[in-house]
Formats: C-alpha cells, structure tokens, sequence
C-alpha cells in the first residue's frame, strides 16, 4: 500500500487532464457557438446530410400549397422528376387541409427544374450534384422562387429532399414556411458509395418492408441498397432457370419471385437508389 501511495504515475496523469480540460470545453463551446448560426430556437432548419456548400438569409417565405412544376432541359420530360414532384408534394404538404387559412398571400408558388442530360442509366457513380435556390420573387429579381438545376435526374431527386427539409409547416398560421431564406446550395455527394445492407437470407422481408426502407433511405440521399437475398440459411429467390432452388427458403410463404424482384429494383430507381443484389453462389452452396 505504501508502494502505490509513493507511485507519482496517478499525479502526473491527473495535472495533465487538469492542464487540457479547459482546451477541452474551448473547443466543444467553439462548435457551439458555429453551429448556433444557422439553428436557432425560433426556426430551427434541418438539412441532413450539410450541403457542401451553401447560403442563408434572414426571411421567412410562405409556399403554395398548389405549387406547381415546371421542367426543362434535355431531362425535363422525366417521369422520374415528375413523380418525384408529387411524391414531395405530399410530404411537404402532409399537414395541410382546405380549411387552412383563406387569403394568405404565398411568396414561393412555382417549382423550377433544370436537368440538363435524358440519360435515367442508374450505375455508381453517377452525377448527383445539383443547385438550388429558395428566393422571394420580386420586381428587381431575374431568376425567383424555388430553382434546382442538375446535371442528371438524379441530381434533381437529392435537389428536391433538400427542399423537403427546408419545408417546415407553421401550424400558427397553418402554413408551410422557408425559414432564413434566400437560400442557395451547391452541393454533390462526398461519397460516390452511401449503401445499407438487407440481409432477406437469414431474415425474411416482405416487399412492402424492402419498399419503406428503400423510401428512408432516399430522405438520407443514400444511394445503393446492398441486397443480400440468399444464402446457405434459405434461398427465398425465384430463378426460372433452376425451379428447384427457392425451395430452399424457409417457407413457401416466405420467397421473392422474379417481378418482386423486378418491382424493387424500380421503385428503388424512382428514387435513385441502385439495387445491388447479392446471390452467393457458389460460395455458400454447401446445403
């Protein structure tokens, strides 16, 4: 017991926490402080993941309820956007009701997209990027309201998420605001690959659940759904070639036949999300 009392390794160690703790606290408060910039306690917007660049004014925008879409550039007869359109439409809008108020005046009514490539292939790496600008049209300004301009249809989906969560619905005046507006973003991927993983092998999902996870991932701009549909656990896939082999899922209840499969693939591609399937053969074959 003397022994530890003589040892000065414990002193040591404790002046040392002592001489960074104050660096410590500097530095949480220093993160703080940049971020309370842009979230404040009245209007606190989300944008998940940070566009990697962008800026932010001081004004709060009403939008139309009604807004409406329009589309131009070599990508603007799309049915990828114009889904998408509808899609955030709903969810931008999910509050409100025609017994909002009545003779409010909107300052953002129309929806500006410009994709400048109809090529809709779907691989990694594929040009996400995109811009977008929330301003208030007035009388001295050229280019108003809500514009996204992107290199690809698929730059264009992340463009409009990002709109979805400056989005937020007031429910003082029942209306759907932009707080700290004019904004403007530049903003692309910082990953080319931003995937999650199913494993339908060892656990089985119905299409339905494939499907809402598929729809949460695209709130996240992730890209690739790494699919993971057999394994020496169970076989659950239809393969027309070898009819014998899907009777290896668990149940016969419990499989994906070839238009499941076809179904995912696409939805997952309305939403820019590449579907990479993983069959392991015949490297798990062994039951």
């Amino acid at each position: 017991m003397n022994a530890d009392a003589s040892n000065p390794i414990p002193t040591i160690i404790f002046f040392i926490y002592l001489s960074f703790f104050p660096l410590i606290i500097a530095s949480r408060n220093l993160k703080h402080s940049s971020n309370s910039q842009l979230y404040d306690d009245d209007s606190i917007t989300y944008i998940w993941p940070l566009p990697s660049e962008f800026s932010f004014g001081n004004q709060t925008l009403a939008v139309d309820p009604n807004l409406s879409l329009a589309v131009s550039g070599h990508g603007g007869g799309s049915a990828i956007v114009k889904e998408a359109f509808e899609r955030y439409k709903l969810i931008i809008f999910k509050h409100h009701s025609k017994l909002s108020k009545f003779g409010v005046s909107y300052d953002i009514e129309k929806l500006n997209v410009i994709v400048h490539s109809a090529n809709e292939e779907l691989q990694l790496g594929v040009d996400e990027s995109y811009s977008l600008l929330v301003d208030k049209r007035d009388e001295h300004s050229i280019i108003g309201e809500i514009t996204i301009e992107a290199n690809s249809v698929y730059g264009a989906l992340r463009g409009l998420e990002t709109l979805s969560q400056l989005c937020a619905f007031d429910y003082g005046t029942k209306t759907v605001q932009v707080y700290k507006a004019p904004w403007y973003i530049q903003d692309k991927p910082r990953f080319e690959y931003r995937g999650l993983l199913l494993d339908t092998s060892r656990h089985y999902l119905p299409i339905d659940i494939i499907k809402q996870v598929i729809e949460s991932m695209s709130y996240a701009k992730l890209n690739v759904l790494h699919w993971h549909i057999i394994d020496e656990e169970s076989f659950p896939l239809e393969v027309p070639t070898y009819p014998n082999l899907w009777k290896g899922a668990y149940t016969k209840w419990e499989r994906y036949t070839m238009e499941d499969a076809s179904e995912v693939v696409n939805f997952a591609k309305m939403r820019g999300i590449n579907v990479m399937a993983e069959v392991d053969v015949p490297g798990h074959a062994k039951s």
